[in-house]
Order: structure tokens, then C-alpha cells, then sequence
């Protein structure tokens, strides 16, 4: 009871009167009533900056809708498209406008009163107080007064509001103003994004991604397995500094390590070219750092037995005088046996050269400023899973054995599975911020194992990168990754049911969503399985999965009427999109209609607001008292 006094007088400082208690209780009820805010949520990024950006600015489709919505019948499509495009990218579309002498008075009170329009339809869902919020500050209350003029006011006001708009005109500030409306528009379009993982790798420019992200009004993130290879690399985890290097010398993204993080790559290169005898100086350097790679996976796999990945344990399994490595049962030719710096007595220790290398990786990692206010971000944003408005979010799977129940690890004599497991995970990826030695260790393991809940594979580094793929005739089946059964299981209802009320989510209108897995739907495979339970939202938006997946990604939109998921083909360029009014082109499929419209009281923001009300209530009878 004392607490609960000591929490009632801090209230009563904020509401310090009961009719501010009275104003609140009406404007908190008054919120509980407006339809839910609409949520977007994409996985899978892969640093493909330029495609992303784009959909952040067209809010995946949603910016064309309004604008068919609101002109279809008065504008002709390339005019729509060309309102679109400025609304995307207002500075550099009026500048190629201004060259092309279509700019002019007339011009700026058409498109002014149409922005105006298209802010007034999608701030409908909101509170005039949380529209105001998000107002640009230098133009709030003008654009308060414009989108909440009403057609039938009289004389004396329309006249006001016009000569609002000759004022603008008149001081040639017709530029900020028209950023600063589609800057409000894009921000009430979406409400909230989930990003569902793996941000990092493949793609040049994760680094943008992430600068973007951190000015995202409301955003989470779901780690996903490459995010956890970086996040474990700025912990100090030396295996997941040199999967990093090799990673981006593999996919040529050498640039973001240099130039955007300030990771040198200047020796790996000298000591690549010294010692390996390859032509082609990227394949001495690829060679160079999976080698060091392999020596440092034999080392932590030995401290940590149970992880129980001896099986990946194979330098020492290598013949060189036949050219062989055993893997399991089986014998298999190797491409190479050019391997100076591997003693077969002690192959998993490092050379003098190959420490000094790793050495200056982890200076250059640990001690990057822009690297740390990336992690940082992530750490704040992120979590292994997240359950969000009777959905469960996740990167890659919830570990299952073949039999369907629920699996994992066994940590100092205790088992830990299911949520249980999930949790445990989150908890060592936050103490790896603390630089723990076992728990920067966990995050390769985080990586790598068939248990790990962000990855659920088997990840055959070695495999791919130095058997024969010409003479062996099982080359296919050496080099493909055993999976978790999640996998498999996760197309059958009652799995996914059972996963769901792991964590309390027992409303028919729960669902799973997670990305990981591209839905080749050229092989006619859907996102959306086990009768609609669950839901694979990563489409390949990676430029590098285009060709498998059929497609260039996914949208899974979440709006108050129900759910629908947005196909995307492939992005031309940010050029093309400014110059040529060049859209994404997407369709749309309803995945889930509610039974009734969802508003802010049944979301769990409703929930935050209902215990608001119940203290003001408390406090209420305080004063009455």
C-alpha cells in the first residue's frame, strides 16, 4: 500500500487537478475507440538498401493506393504517378520539375491542396494530438489548420486558410512546405514496421539500412542470424569477425566493412598474397580468412563440448597426400591441398601471422564508432522473438525434434526448451554485450547450430568451400544443410497452434510470422501455410535470390480490417523511380479479414491505455476522498 501511495501522489503531480483527470479519462477513451494503426513487416533485407528505401518511401504500395483512391477519376495515371514519385522523393523530383518549367503558382496550389487531401484521409485514424506529434515542428500548426478545414466552413474561414496558402506562396516557401507533407504522409501510413531479421550480409549496404531504421518513427526487429554474426563479430567473438570478412569478400561487399565501418582489410590482403599461391588475388584472400575460420570454429567447438558439434570438426580429418577429407563415413576429393599454415600435428592453431591478423580485426571491430551505434541499436530494438498484438514475430524457428516437441539445449543440468529456450538465447545475446566469455561464444552458436532458434541449420561452411564439387559424384548431398523439423512440421495446423499457445496466444486470430526461408513461389510455394496459421514473409528480397524465389520480396501489412501480404517485383533504381516514375510493381493478397473491425482497445496498446484509465480511476477517488 505504500508503494501504491507513493505511485499515486507522482500521478497526482501530473494531473494535479480533477478536472485534468476528467480530460484524460475522455481523451484516453476517446482513443480506445479509433481503429487500430497499421503495421508493416518485412525480413530479410540483406543489405539491399536502394529497393528498401524505395518501399519505405512508397509504404510497400500503400501511398499509390490513397492517391487512386482520392484522383483516380481526376488525374490521369501518369499524372497519379507523378504525384506518387514527388510525394516519394519531393526534393529531387521538384528540382527535375523546376528544370522542366512545370513548376509555377498555380502548380504548387494544385499539388499543395492535393498533399493536404491525401494527409487528411490517412490522419483519419489518429488523434489530432498524435497527427500534431508527428507534424514536421516549423509547419505543425499550419498543417493542423489546413487538414482539419471542413468544405462547408464559412466565408471567413476558407478565406483564412487560402491566405494561408498565398502567405506560403508569397515568401517562395512553397519547397519546405510540400517536404513536410510528404514527410507527415509517409509517417501516418505506417504506424509501426517489424523487420523480421538478417539486415546484415549479401547486399552492399546494410550500414544505410540501419542509418534509416534509427530515424523510423516505431520500429522493432527481430534478430536474425546474420544480425547475430555482426552483433557477436562487436562482441569480440573472433570466429564471427572472420565469417564477417569472409562473408563480404564472398559476396564483394568489401566496401562496407572499409568504408563504413573503418574495418582494414590492407593486411589480410599482404598476408593472403605472401602465402597462398593462387592468381587470382580474392581467391588467396577467401582462402586466407576460411582457413583462419576453420582453425577458430575447431577451437570453440572444443571448449564447448556441449554444443555437441564435434562432427564439424575437420581439418584433422584431411589426407593431403591423397587430396582427401573424411566427413562422417565418407570420403571426399578436396579442390586444394595448398593449406602452408596448417600444422596436421596441431591443425587448429593459429600462426604467428594468422593471430597478428586476428588481432587487428578485433581492434578494428570493437573499436569502430559506427559499428557500435548500429549494435547498440539493434540490442535496443531487437529480441529473438516478440509477440505483438496476438502475433508471434521471429526470425527463424522455434527448435522441434522429429516427433514435433519442442527441443534444445542442456545448460548446466537444466534442459531448456520451447520459450524457456527462447528466452535463454535472448538472455546470453544481451550478455555478450557485456563481453561474457561463454555467452560471445553462444553467438556462433547462434549462428551455426540446428538448435539455434535464429538459424535452425546446419551450417557446411567447409563443405561448400573445399570439396571438389567435379569429382565428387555426392557432391550435392555432402554440401546441403540438415535442418531443424520446424522446417517440415510448420505447414501442419495443430504445430503451429501448439507453438502459439507455447506463448499464450490462444485467439483464433493468432498467427506466426517469420521470414529465414525464401518462399520460391515460382516452384509454386505460398508464404502463407498451415491454413493460415503461419505466415514466411521472406520473398528474396536480396537481389541474389531473385532467380529462385520468382519474386523480389514481401510486405505483410496488418491494418485493422485484417491482413493482406504485397508481392514485389524487382526494383529498377532510385533513378529510374525519380526520373521516370518508375514504381515497385506490386499485388496484393488478403491473407486474413477480422471478423470485426480491431480498434486501438483490443491491440496492446489498448491494453497500456485500460491500465492508464484504471489508475486515473484510482486517482479519481483519491480526490473524492
Amino acid at each position: 500500500m505504500k508503494e501504491y501511495d507513493k505511485y499515486l501522489k507522482l500521478l497526482k503531480e501530473k494531473y494535479p487537478t480533477k478536472q485534468s483527470v476528467y480530460r484524460e479519462l475522455i481523451n484516453l477513451n476517446a482513443i480506445m475507440n479509433l481503429p487500430k494503426g497499421t503495421e508493416h513487416f518485412m525480413s530479410d533485407l540483406h543489405g539491399e538498401y536502394d529497393a528498401f528505401y524505395h518501399i519505405i518511401n512508397n509504404c510497400s504500395g500503400v501511398i499509390r493506393e490513397k492517391v487512386a483512391m482520392l484522383y483516380g477519376d481526376e488525374l490521369t495515371v501518369y499524372e497519379q504517378q507523378e504525384l506518387c514519385t514527388l510525394i516519394y522523393y519531393p526534393r529531387e523530383k521538384l528540382s527535375i520539375l523546376m528544370d522542366e518549367n512545370k513548376v509555377n503558382d498555380e502548380w504548387y496550389r494544385n499539388v499543395l491542396n492535393q498533399l493536404i487531401q491525401i494527409a487528411k484521409l490517412l490522419s483519419s485514424k489518429y488523434t489530432r494530438s498524435k497527427v500534431r506529434k508527428a507534424m514536421p515542428v516549423d509547419f505543425a500548426y499550419i498543417i493542423d489548420e489546413l487538414i482539419h478545414a471542413q468544405k462547408d466552413e464559412d466565408d471567413n474561414r476558407s478565406v483564412y486558410h487560402r491566405q494561408i496558402m498565398e502567405t506560403i506562396l508569397s515568401l517562395h516557401n512553397g519547397d519546405e512546405f510540400l517536404v513536410a507533407l510528404t514527410d507527415l504522409i509517409k509517417r501516418l501510413a505506417v504506424d509501426h514496421l517489424h523487420i523480421l531479421g538478417d539486415i546484415y550480409d549479401r547486399g552492399p549496404h546494410a550500414d544505410k539500412i540501419l542509418d534509416l531504421l534509427m530515424e523510423h518513427h516505431s520500429v522493432d526487429i527481430q534478430w536474425g542470424n546474420h544480425d547475430i554474426l555482426w552483433m557477436g563479430a562487436f562482441c569480440g567473438n573472433p570466429v564471427c569477425m572472420a565469417l564477417v570478412v569472409r562473408n563480404n569478400i564472398k559476396y564483394k561487399t568489401m566496401s562496407i566493412l572499409e568504408n563504413g565501418y573503418g574495418i582494414s582489410l590492407r593486411f589480410l590482403l599482404q598476408f593472403a598474397v605472401n602465402t597462398y599461391s593462387d592468381k587470382n588475388v580474392d581467391d588467396a584472400v577467401y582462402k586466407a580468412i576460411s582457413v583462419i575460420l576453420f582453425k577458430l570454429e575447431g577451437q570453440l567447438i572444443k571448449r564447448h563440448p556441449e554444443y555437441r558439434m564435434e562432427g564439424r570438426l575437420l581439418l584433422d580429418k584431411m589426407n593431403l597426400d591423397k587430396g582427401t577429407v573424411r566427413i562422417g563415413d565418407k570420403e571426399y576429393f578436396l579442390n586444394t591441398t595448398e593449406f602452408p599454415t596448417i600444422d596436421m600435428n596441431n591443425p587448429y592453431e593459429l600462426t604467428m601471422e594468422e593471430m597478428f591478423l586476428m588481432g587487428r580485426f578485433r581492434a578494428d571491430f570493437i573499436n569502430s564508432m559506427a559499428l557500435e551505434r548500429h549494435i547498440n541499436f539493434l540490442y535496443e530494438k531487437g529480441s529473438i522473438y516478440k509477440i505483438h498484438n496476438g502475433n508471434l514475430l521471429f526470425h527463424g524457428c522455434v527448435p522441434l525434434d522429429e516427433q514435433g516437441v519442442f527441443d534444445g539445449i542442456v545448460v548446466d543440468c537444466k534442459s531448456y526448451s520451447g520459450r524457456e529456450y527462447l528466452d535463454y538465447c535472448e538472455s546470453m545475446v544481451r550478455q555478450a554485450r557485456t563481453r561474457d566469455s561463454d555467452a560471445v561464444d553462444f553467438m556462433w552458436f547462434l549462428w551455426s547450430n540446428i538448435l539455434s532458434p535464429v538459424t535452425g541449420r546446419c551450417i557446411k561452411t567447409f563443405e561448400r568451400t573445399f570439396l571438389d564439387k567435379d569429382r565428387n559424384a555426392d557432391y550435392k548431398n555432402a554440401i546441403k544443410e540438415d535442418k531443424n523439423p520446424y522446417y517440415d512440421l510448420y505447414e501442419n495446423e495443430r504445430i503451429c497452434k501448439m507453438i502459439l499457445r507455447e506463448f499464450n496466444l490462444y485467439n483464433e486470430s493468432a498467427h506466426i510470422i517469420n521470414g529465414h526461408t525464401p518462399v520460391r513461389t515460382k516452384e509454386g510455394q505460398h508464404p502463407v501455410r498451415a491454413n493460415g496459421k503461419l505466415i514466411v514473409i521472406d520473398g528474396g528480397f536480396c537481389e541474389g535470390y531473385h532467380a529462385a524465389t520468382g519474386i523480389a520480396g514481401y510486405t505483410l501489412i496488418y491494418n485493422s480490417h485484417g491482413m493482406k501480404i504485397k508481392e514485389h517485383h524487382p526494383f529498377m533504381s532510385i533513378n529510374m523511380a525519380i526520373n521516370s516514375n518508375r514504381d515497385i510493381e506490386s499485388e496484393s493478397q488478403v491473407v486474413y479479414v477480422e471478423k470485426k473491425r480491431v480498434f486501438v482497445k483490443d491491440t496492446d496498446n489498448g491494453k497500456q491505455i485500460t491500465e492508464e484509465i484504471n489508475d486515473l480511476m484510482n486517482l479519481l477517488k483519491l480526490y473524492n476522498t
